[in-house]
């Protein structure tokens, strides 16, 4: 009998032990389970036998009973280590299954909403395009004029190639183009970078879209779809950095309140920017994805796709897009100085870039100011530099710190050493006056050149004024921007310091980290962000490349539990939960600015659309008739480039010069022709237009008797001041010359204006006057 109760006891203590196990993983209680039940079975033989030698009688009942509730017990405990296993794999697949499906609606509730945002953007813009121009209640030719700024001849390309009789003979006219520029040859394709109205007007063909939609409602349906792109672009990569579509929905909704800074397509719509920026959209936001390490493969492959077919394709329809590209090699060139993102990634991106070039290059007609690009040569430079410093990401934080600047020295070394070698060897003739421009931008020089004042002038190279920071403020975007702009800028610089000390980058960042500038992807953001508004404080311009990202990097900072965790990580916040304190934060601080701008900003929307304010210039409308009606189809006229614009775009006559900056030979053409404002004689001018092959100079009220605050910026002042008809006394600036201002005295009908040329046309803003084939000298 006591032995029996000793073996029961070492069953019982066994069970225990058992139980014990079933708490481990299950493979190892499925090791370890098999051994313990055979050793139970033996002891249990035993006790059998020990039982029959020593009991009698009602001891051996009672020894009996025990025995069975024993094997009971034994059998329950079996059966559970059995069922162990099974329950736990189904419990684990309920779990994988359940996150999965949580994870499908998120994504599907989240792609939902951005698509929505893009469509009820589009919708938008359409509406207030109409309801701003009476865009559907204008006959054709008063639909064109509304295109401003010269932005125009774009959309005459367009209706260009919808008229010819084939898509093939219509590129064929374009690429040798002699109706345009007036005694010149000239590619437009590459010359205007027409692929846009190329793609636009092959789809409107192939789709016999004619039966149902007129072309130049098809013309800017493409422009604002796209545009409807760019804001969900900018849904998803806000979405993607906080984990939230509640800051895609806040990033589009200040990039619509914010509208005058964000876009130009409310008042000219076929400007290349309209065409290239959602594009550049589609590109940050598959480069967000792609240096992000929280992605799997298939992912990253669809992220890498995407930004080569972005990045190609914005090089493609935007002359100035390689510039946008060189700040942002730049932005990734620090990413991997300073060993912020896997090596592997930067060169998949040198890929993309090396690749896009080269094709970029082909499709338009070996471009060379591609080859003489500053994002090449920071590439090549890049690329020599890493295989020179192999071991530059080793060693202690000095010894790194001086590799760095060395890496810096051979990048930029090398670049403008191969910048300059190929401007040698092919003369790009933009590249010197770039250079004397930024010279005189910065105060390093002056001069009296028309065109670098010119453009000084012009609105996109002025240093932006109040006024926008004063409604970015008033927007509540610009104090939330500087807020999460200071926390991730710190974090930032935290994780510079600690990767320069040889520690290593956290590939898996959790919440309780509070480390937000361990993410390659929110410190690429921050590099952005910090280089374009640098340039837009410069240049005006730039804002919309700037506004757009502000809005986007502010809501995904608001919307970020990672951005609040930082915070308390570094307040050692312990009276609270620091990770529950960022999840009601990141969730109430949107949800209270977003009542708020809907509260403010929604009536205003609406108020938008509701008036109707009246865009009509009966001037311009009167001299494009007369024109249409009254001169030679083979005419020749001169005048300001945003006017030949509209003129070229409704008559399709031959201009003298063109609406585009980025062209040093038509920014001559354009100040010759500018001449007729100047204190020039009536030879003179004369002797410059037939010299252009003009046949029909137009001269405009607003330029000739221009009153600006801004004196020196004003056309005629300019045009002075490069011709040496300025005297200065006192400060003052006055114009003197022994002629009188042409567009001034040949409106008084006098010889030798009347020699020389012959009024035809004239109304309260234009005067046009023909050139005199043959000089009739009258006194």
């Amino acid at each position: 009998m006591t032995e029996l109760r000793c073996r029961k006891t070492e069953t019982l203590e066994g069970d225990k032990e058992e139980d014990e196990r079933q708490n481990e993983p299950e493979e190892h209680t499925t090791r370890i389970n098999g051994p313990a039940v055979n050793t139970e079975e033996e002891e249990e033989e035993e006790e059998e036998d020990d039982a029959g030698s020593v009991s009698t009688g009602g001891a051996d009942d009672k020894q009996q009973k025990d025995e069975g509730e024993v094997k009971e017990e034994d059998a329950q405990h079996k059966q559970e280590e059995s069922n162990t296993p099974e329950s736990s794999v189904n419990r684990s697949k309920m779990s994988s299954a359940s996150g999965f499906l949580q994870r499908l609606v998120r994504v599907f509730f989240g792609c939902l909403a951005a698509v929505a945002c893009g469509m009820l953007y589009a919708v938008y813009l359409s509406t207030y395009h109409d309801r701003k121009f009476w865009f559907s209640t204008r006959q054709e030719l008063e639909r064109e004029i509304t295109f401003q700024e010269g932005s125009g001849l774009y959309y005459y390309y367009y209706k260009h190639m919808l008229t010819a009789p084939s898509f093939e003979r219509g590129l064929y006219e374009m690429t040798l183009d002699n109706k345009t520029v007036s005694g010149q040859t000239i590619n437009i394709v590459e010359r205007l970078s027409l692929y846009p109205e190329l793609i636009t007007s092959f789809i409107y063909r192939v789709t016999n879209s004619q039966d149902f939609v007129e072309p130049i409602y098809f013309y800017i349906g493409a422009v604002f779809g796209l545009q409807a792109v760019y804001v969900t672009a900018l849904f998803v990569c806000s979405w993607v950095m906080s984990g939230t579509w509640v800051a895609g929905m806040l990033a589009v909704a200040w990039y619509v309140i914010n509208r005058p800074d964000t876009t130009k397509v409310d008042h000219a719509i076929p400007l290349r920017d309209n065409w290239a920026l959602p594009y550049f959209s589609c590109q940050v936001a598959a480069l967000t994805g792609f240096l992000s390490n929280n992605i799997s493969s298939a992912t990253e492959m669809f992220c890498y796709l995407t930004m080569s077919a972005t990045t190609f394709t914005f090089l493609l329809v935007w002359e100035h897009s390689h510039y946008v590209l060189f700040i942002q090699g730049l932005c990734l060139f620090l990413l991997d100085s300073f060993d912020l993102v896997p090596p592997r990634k930067m060169a998949d991106i040198h890929k993309v870039y090396l690749s896009s070039l080269f094709l970029a290059y082909l499709f338009q007609f070996q471009n060379p100011t591609l080859l003489s690009s500053p994002l090449l040569s920071l590439l090549i430079g890049s690329v020599l530099a890493r295989y020179f410093q192999q071991k530059m990401k080793m060693g202690p934080l000095v010894a790194r710190v001086m590799k760095l600047f060395l890496h810096f020295h051979l990048v930029f070394t090398t670049g403008i050493t191969f910048s300059y070698l190929v401007k040698k060897l092919i003369p790009v003739s933009e590249s010197d006056f770039i250079l004397k421009f930024l010279e005189v931008k910065f105060g390093l020089n002056t001069t009296t050149d028309f065109v670098t004042n010119f453009l000084l002038c012009q609105e996109s190279f002025q240093t932006p004024g109040q006024d926008l920071f004063l409604r970015l403020t008033q927007a509540s975007v610009l104090p939330f921007y500087f807020l999460v702009l200071t926390i991730c800028l710190l974090s930032t610089l935290q994780t510079i310091y600690r990767r320069l000390s040889g520690q290593p980058m956290k590939t898996n960042v959790r919440l309780e980290d509070g480390r937000i500038g361990e993410q390659p992807e929110v410190i690429y953001h921050v590099f952005h962000t910090l280089l374009f508004g640098g340039l837009a404080l410069l240049f005006d311009g730039m804002k919309y490349l700037w506004t757009p990202y502000v809005c986007m990097f502010t809501a995904f900072g608001v919307c970020s539990p990672d951005l609040w965790m930082t915070v308390f990580k570094w307040l050692k916040l312990k009276s609270i939960h620091p990770v529950v304190l960022s999840l009601i934060l990141s969730t109430a601080v949107p949800t209270i600015i977003g009542f708020s701008l809907w509260r403010e900003y929604c009536p205003r929307v609406l108020a938008e659309l509701s008036d109707l304010p009246e865009f009509y210039d009966p001037d311009t409308v009167e001299l494009i008739s007369w024109i249409r009606s009254q001169a030679p189809v083979a005419a020749v006229f001169a005048g300001s480039p945003q006017l030949l614009g509209t003129v070229k775009l409704c008559s399709g006559s031959a201009v003298t010069s063109l609406p585009l900056y980025s062209d040093i030979n038509l920014l001559r053409r354009t100040e010759d022709t500018y001449q007729v404002y100047a204190m020039r004689s009536a030879e003179d001018i004369y002797k410059i237009l037939t010299s252009q092959k003009t046949n029909y100079v137009i001269i405009e009220e607003s330029i000739c008797n221009e009153l600006s605050l801004n004196k020196g910026c004003r056309i005629k002042d300019l045009l002075d001041i490069s011709n040496g008809h300025v005297v200065y006394d006192k400060g003052e600036m006055y114009s003197f010359s022994k002629h009188g201002r042409f567009c001034q005295e040949i409106k008084l009908n006098y010889s030798p204006y009347t020699n020389y040329f012959t009024r035809v046309f004239w109304n309260r803003s234009y005067h046009v006057y023909k050139v005199n084939s043959v000089i009739s000298f009258q006194y």
